[in-house]
Formats: structure tokens, C-alpha cells, sequence
């Protein structure tokens, strides 16, 4: 017996199949196998949505020049769950009792393999291809439960007939396909078969036959040429920019766990045809994979599929999935550079991303750490450095392996010694090779500086020390949020904070970190937020809330470590360089020059609660995001400007402060006396030492002007 498939060649499956391989050949089907199934949940145009396990398969073999039938076999499946949803018991008069009584799946379709095997035989045919109402019992069902299962279908179920598709082509003045079921295509035929005679199933079977025999009529004489496939594996491949890709063919799949590959986005979604190199892992502002990726398919049908995936499990995980546009796909896997296109062009490679390796690394130090027991596919040819786009390295690296044995062999190195430096491996995707390209080739080396800036009000301002454990530290915040979001995050507790006592943590570059510091009123204060906010969730993501002084918030700031180990110095902390307070917060008050040309109404709106604004000094400061970069070379983290509950995103100041601002000179002031200079092409081994003794003999100006050196 062999299963013919639509496209030419041959192919062998082969893993821990309960299936012997079959060898696919490209002849065209002498018959076909009408199959129709049912699952423990959702019946008819929902059929998969629900991930419910399939309880019932029922099908019959059709002589198609013979213009016979085979026995009519129907098969209860059990499934690990037996809860029945109402629908089902309803529809299907099946019980938990009787179901528990049944073979489990893949010994179902053993036996399925076998008698249809067994009845092409008694008609002296050799071949079928299956046929199903619709897509959803291979692609939704099928094919979804057997790959969570961990075992393979045979070569038949890649292949298969759309009933309503071919009579939709026999009968063009039929109802769309969308619009088919059994039961409309028999009433469109005068088909007089009544449900209520028959079981469950065997209705459906015997309709679709009858359906069949009459298109196979003289009068339609319909031929079955052009099979539905369905792709073995995902094909990677790389993505132009200049390529078209159609909206209604790209979705957004979120909450995947980090270590996803495009391989496990590609099992996620079995059964649906995904474009070759199609799946594009999505990656934040500090280039690490954020739980998101775009997966753009063949057409539109198979992306109103995947839809129904929505809340679909990965292992313990659901999956959200939407709709997306081909420019945001173009925008994360598109690529221009003619090396990354050479690179990709080896198809069929399982492709491995390396962080972390010395600048100085070489092509020949990276293939001697991999080492003989995983050889890079072309040596050479095989590596691909992530550089600057002045040509220094970034530490990123990808490597092209030609088996999964070869990759896996190298992913055991993670977090092995290259140089002095442990190096990360990882699994990637072309997508991920062309985002992580795109993203050093086009970012500025050194972030732009603020816009000039006027000042507007000068309430100085310190940030507190001392042992009391006032504050409170937020660990894990999406690097989305704001502080609006941490102030919606607090609740009531915000009437509690201190004036300016906001403090976002931003990282060298000026994004954030993911930590935050909230300033209380009191240590009760701090540890009744502690208390109620730990482990609460903000946006996607559950935040981690630690009492804490201001002395351990200032180490942090400074670029020391707080966990529950104790507090870890900063690694830069120079006894000229340790003020008990930040002196670049001792500031006047600062907003962009455009800003102050506006009107103070149109900058206003509604105070967020009541409680807030009694807790707030009748005038207070609003520091803006546009102000918020502040470079401060010789520490790991700074916060961004503080701010309090009442005034953020708008300026509370009398509106002559603001004429006045408005018709000073846009010359830029300083905000602290002196002069800032910035410095470029600094050697990547330089600190803050080598720093001052370039300045040396200009020592009592920079004393003058920061007060703490």
C-alpha cells in the first residue's frame, strides 16, 4: 500500500514514529478515503479551536473508476482527558463511559492504516488520498494533538481532498466554502438522507459517498487532481526588504517562552503551512528575545487558522495570537546586507547565536571552541560577526550547523570559557540573524544627546540616604512601562510617595532597566507596598517589590547589586566619585526648549486621584522624557529625573514662569554651573581614572563645578 502525495520525488520519515517509513510516490490516487472525525469540545466551524482531544474517527474507502465502496469502519478514541463538553454529548451522544473503553490515538490510527490497507486490497486498488469535510480535522485536529503527543503520522495525512472546495469547483453556483457543510451540499443535490436514522458519524460518511458518486456522475464527471498538502517541516530561509508580503498572511504570537526556536513556533503551529523563512523572532531594546514573534504564512486561509490558535498551549504556556501587517514581518526579518543573504543562502542549516565573545575573538578561535565534535558548516564560510558599522565587534556571532546532532553537541558549550569571558549559545533564526544585523548597522554608536533645555523652576532636590527602609524597589518591569504604569501598578499607595519620588532606573544607553525606586513617606508606608504589590502583575509580566533604604538604593543607582545576598558595592566606586547625594539631580528644573512654547492649559489635564494631589506641594516639577538621558559615564545604572504622583506627563508652574521661559533666548543652560564637554573615541578599556588625569591641570574648575570631586 503506498499514499500518494501531490508534489514529485520521494520522502521517508523516519524518528520515533508508531509508523513504518513510507515511501511517497507521484502517482495520482485511484481512490480515496472518506474520513470524518470529532472531538471531546467544539463541533463544526469551531472543530480544534478548543484544543480538545479527538474521541471519534469514522471513514470508508471510495473505488473512484470502480465507482465502489469499502466497509464502513467507525472508532471511538479515548482520550487522556474523557470530560465531554455539553456540545458534544448533545451532538454526538458519546459518554466518558464508553470512550473510556477505547484504544487511545495512536493505536487508532495503526488500526486505521491496516484496514484501510486491508479494504484497498478486496478492491484491487493501491493507492488513496484522504477526504474530509473541510481543513479543520487534519489541520486543527490531527496533526496539533499528535505532534503534542510526540509521535508521527503517516505520509496520508499530509495529503488530503477539501470536499467543500471540490464541490465548490464541480458546482460553481453552490454556496461559498466558507458558507459549505454535509448538509448544505446534499440539500444543493436533493439528497433525501436523513441524520436521525443513522449513529453519529456514520451519517456524515455515508452523505459525504453520496456526495462524492454524484460528482463523479456523468453529467460532472469531476476529476480529483490537485490535493490540499501540508508541509513536513518549516523551511528557514532569509527575508528581503524589498519583498512584498501580503497582510493578510502575517500574525503576532505572544507569551512564548524565551528559549523558543523557530522550530518550536513551527510546532506550535502543525498542521499550517508557514512561507518559508516565515517565522521571525522579535527581540528587545537590549537584542534578547521579549516572548513575541511574527510568522507569516502561505495565504490568507492559513493564517484565519492560525487565529484560531488564540490561547493555544506551548507546554505549560498559552500562546496569544493576532493579526499583524507584512511591514511589521518586513520590519523585524527583512534584511539589505549581501553578506547576511550570502550567509543564509545554506539552506536546511540549524543556525546557533553566540553572545558574549571576547572583541578580539577570531574566525579561528570560535571554530577551536566549538571543536571537532561539532564542525561549522564551510568553517569558515560558516561564521558570521556582528559588528559596528565601523567594524568593531559587538561580541555576537552566528554559526551554521548541517544537522541538528552538530548543534546540539554545541549548545552543550553554553556558558563554557572562551578567552576569560563564559560565552552564551542559543538557538536562533535567519529572521533573528537579519534583526540583530539591522539593529547594530543602523543604531548610533553614541545615543544622541537631550534636546537643549531651559530652566523653568529651581526647587533643588536630593535623593535620600541613610538606613531607614523608606523605598521600595520594583524588580521586572516590562521595559514598556512608564510611570504612569507604575503609578497605576501602586494604587492607592501612591497618596504615600514623597515628592519627586519616582525614580526610573535606565541602563547606559538610556533605556530601561526594569527596575524602578518609589520613595514612601515612611518605612510602615514602604512596607505596607512591599507587602501588597509583590509579585502583582503589571501588563504581561509579575513585578517584584523589596523594602529598601535609600542608602541601598543609592549603591544600586551607582551601579552596585541589591538581592537577597546582601549589597554588592558598585565596581567603579572611587572615593573622589561617592557623594552621599547625586549632585547631577541638585539641579534647576528642566523642560525642552520647544516645550515652553506652548501654553500651560494646553500642558494641564486632571490631577490622576484626589488622594494624589492633597499629597502633593502646591507647586511641584515635571521632568520630561525628552530630559531624561542623563550621561553619566562612570556608573552602571542613573535613574531618570524624579517625579511625583501629580504631575506626570504635564508641568504644574504659574503661567508667568512659563511667558518667561517662552520669551527668554533659546541658548541652552547648563543646569549646574561650569561647562559639560563630551568626549568620543574613548579607548573601550578606559575609566574614570584615566578620565581625570586626561584633565589633569584643569582639576580645581571640574571641583568648581560638580562640588563632590
Amino acid at each position: 500500500m503506498s499514499c500518494t502525495k501531490g508534489s514529485p520525488g520521494k520522502k521517508e520519515i523516519t524518528g520515533n514514529s508508531c509508523f513504518p517509513p513510507v515511501v511517497m510516490t507521484a502517482s495520482r490516487s485511484d481512490s480515496l478515503v472518506v474520513l470524518f472525525g470529532a472531538t471531546a469540545g467544539a463541533y463544526g466551524a469551531k472543530l480544534g479551536s478548543d484544543e480538545r482531544e479527538l474521541i471519534l474517527l469514522v471513514w470508508q474507502v471510495v473505488d473512484l473508476p470502480g465507482k465502489k465502496v469499502g466497509t464502513l469502519h467507525k472508532s471511538l478514541v479515548k482520550a487522556d482527558n474523557l470530560e465531554l463538553s455539553d456540545q458534544c454529548r448533545e451532538v454526538s451522544g458519546l459518554t466518558p463511559e464508553g470512550l473510556g473503553k477505547a484504544e487511545p490515538l495512536d493505536r487508532v490510527l495503526q488500526q486505521f492504516i491496516q484496514l484501510v490497507s486491508s479494504d484497498l486490497k478486496v478492491l484491487g486498488r493501491s493507492s488513496y488520498t484522504l477526504c474530509s469535510d473541510g481543513q479543520l480535522l487534519i489541520r486543527q485536529v490531527l496533526h496539533p494533538e499528535t505532534s503534542k503527543k510526540n509521535f508521527l503520522l503517516s505520509d496520508c495525512f499530509y495529503s488530503f481532498y477539501d470536499l467543500r472546495k471540490e464541490f465548490h469547483a464541480c458546482y460553481p453556483s453552490s454556496a461559498t466554502v466558507k458558507d459549505q457543510t454535509i448538509k448544505t451540499m446534499a440539500e444543493y443535490l436533493g439528497l433525501g438522507t436523513d441524520e436521525t436514522e443513522e449513529d453519529f458519524g456514520v451519517w456524515q460518511v455515508k452523505t459525504m459517498v453520496a456526495i462524492i458518486f454524484s460528482m463523479l456522475s456523468e453529467s460532472c464527471n469531476h476529476i480529483f487532481t490537485e490535493p490540499e498538502t501540508v508541509k513536513y517541516k518549516y523551511e528557514t530561509g532569509p527575508c528581503s526588504k524589498s519583498e512584498t508580503v501580503d497582510n493578510e498572511t502575517v500574525i503576532r504570537a505572544r507569551g512564548l517562552p524565551w528559549q523558543s526556536s523557530d522550530q518550536d513556533i513551527a510546532r506550535f503551529f502543525k498542521g499550517l503551512n508557514i512561507a518559508k523563512g516565515g517565522v521571525a523572532l522579535c527581540l528587545n531594546a537590549q537584542g534578547r528575545r521579549n516572548g513575541e514573534a511574527l510568522v507569516r504564512f502561505v495565504n490568507s486561509e492559513q493564517r484565519d487558522l492560525a487565529l484560531e490558535r488564540h490561547k493555544h498551549h506551548m507546554g505549560s504556556r498559552y500562546i496569544e495570537v493576532y493579526k499583524a501587517t507584512g511591514e511589521e514581518f518586513l520590519k523585524i526579518a527583512g534584511g539589505t546586507s549581501n553578506e547576511v543573504a550570502q550567509f543564509l543562502s545554506k539552506e536546511n542549516q540549524v543556525i546557533i547565536r553566540m553572545r558574549g565573545l571576547p572583541f578580539t575573538a577570531t574566525q579561528e578561535d570560535v571554530l577551536g571552541f566549538l571543536g571537532p565534535e561539532c564542525p561549522v558548516t564551510g568553517g569558515k564560510e560558516g561564521l558570521l560577526f556582528v559588528k559596528y558599522p565601523d567594524g568593531r565587534p559587538t561580541g555576537d556571532a552566528f554559526v551554521l550547523f548541517s544537522c541538528e546532532e552538530y548543534a546540539q553537541n554545541a549548545l552543550k558549550k553554553h556558558k563554557e570559557i572562551l578567552g576569560k569571558r563564559y560565552i552564551e549559545l542559543f538557538r536562533s533564526t535567519a529572521a533573528e540573524v537579519q534583526q540583530v544585523l539591522n539593529r547594530y548597522m543602523s543604531t548610533p554608536l553614541i545615543p544622541t544627546l537631550p534636546t537643549p533645555i531651559i530652566p523653568v523652576i529651581p526647587p533643588p532636590y536630593t535623593i535620600a540616604t541613610g538606613s531607614i527602609r523608606d523605598c521600595v524597589r520594583l524588580r521586572g518591569l516590562p521595559y514598556t512601562a512608564g510611570i504612569d504604569d507604575i503609578l497605576e501598578f501602586m494604587g492607592d499607595a501612591t497618596a504615600d510617595i514623597k515628592p519627586h519620588g519616582v525614580h526610573m532606573v535606565l541602563n547606559q544607553q538610556g533605556r530601561p532597566s526594569g527596575d524602578a525606586f518609589i520613595q514612601m513617606k515612611s518605612a510602615d508606608k514602604a512596607f505596607m507596598v512591599a507587602q501588597k504589590c509583590h509579585k502583582k502583575m503589571m501588563k504581561d509580566r509579575y513585578v517584584e517589590v523589596f523594602q529598601c533604604s535609600g542608602e541601598e538604593m543609592n549603591f544600586v543607582l551607582m551601579g552596585g547589586t541589591l538581592n537577597r545576598s546582601g549589597l554588592s558595592p558598585p565596581p567603579c566606586k572611587l572615593p573622589c566619585l561617592s557623594p552621599p547625594a547625586y549632585a547631577a539631580f541638585q539641579t534647576a528644573a528642566v523642560i525642552p526648549a520647544e516645550a515652553a512654547l506652548y501654553q500651560p492649559q494646553a500642558l494641564l489635564p486632571a490631577a490622576r486621584t484626589p488622594q494624589a494631589s492633597a499629597a502633593a506641594p502646591p507647586t511641584v516639577t515635571y521632568y520630561p522624557a525628552q530630559a531624561a538621558q542623563l550621561y553619566m559615564n562612570y556608573t552602571a545604572y542613573y535613574p531618570s529625573p524624579p517625579v511625583s504622583p501629580t504631575t506626570v506627563g504635564y508641568i504644574a508652574a504659574p503661567p508667568g514662569a512659563v511667558a518667561a521661559a517662552a520669551t527668554a533666548t533659546h541658548t541652552p543652560i547648563l543646569p549646574q554651573p561650569g561647562a559639560l564637554v563630551r568626549m568620543q573615541g574613548l579607548p573601550y578599556n578606559t575609566g574614570m581614572k584615566e578620565i581625570l588625569s586626561f584633565f589633569q591641570g584643569y582639576q580645581d574648575a571640574l571641583h568648581d563645578a560638580s562640588g563632590h570631586l
